[in-house]
């Protein structure tokens, strides 16, 4: 079973794709494929990351309750 990457690892892979895009490293065919590819990399960030976000808000969240004054 393949390990699932890192946030940081997607983020890292999808710069070099999109240096290699900017650089004309490909042809047309390969471009459109590394294009595809990094679109989907695009998406795992992208629900990486509102995750984190929605664990991140909880998190605040309970801690203002706990640290809440009471009048």
């Amino acid at each position: 079973m393949e390990k699932k990457k890192t946030i940081e690892e997607n983020m890292k892979e999808l710069e070099v794709m999109i240096a290699s895009l900017e650089n004309g490293e490909f042809g047309l065919d390969e471009s459109i494929e590394v294009y595809t590819k990094a679109m989907k990399l695009v998406k795992e960030c992208d629900a990486s990351l509102k995750n984190v976000e929605e664990r991140v808000s909880k998190i605040v969240k309970e801690t203002e309750e706990d640290f809440k004054l009471e009048n």
